[in-house]
């Protein structure tokens, strides 16, 4: 019939994989979750100091990884502090091996 493949029809990994490429497709957040995994936890103005972008930028960044579930904030008034969700982080670790070896 067609070679187009309705969103219900996606199977579980492929809808992970897209998730974590997503996470992975820009070098600034593959260089947040890199300072992250050296440091285990930064707030936002660390990374800032860290990285060729805005505060407003990374912050955008920081969301898209968040939404992912690859990184978490936690509440340390007045700033957040962020760190790797290291469940999430195996998660697509295994997922993205899945994929690839398939």
């Amino acid at each position: 019939m067609g070679c187009c493949v309705k969103n219900e029809e996606y199977t579980k990994l492929q809808m992970e994989v897209a998730k974590y490429a997503k996470a992975f497709a820009h070098p600034a957040r593959v260089t947040i979750l890199e300072l992250l995994a050296k440091k285990c936890n930064c707030i936002c103005n660390d990374l800032v100091e860290s990285l060729p972008l805005a505060q407003s930028t990374v912050s955008q960044h920081l969301k898209i990884l968040k939404e992912a579930g690859l990184i978490d904030g936690i509440q340390k008034a007045p700033a957040i502090e962020y760190q790797l969700n290291v469940k999430k982080w195996l998660e697509a670790k295994k997922a993205l091996k899945e994929f690839f070896e398939e």
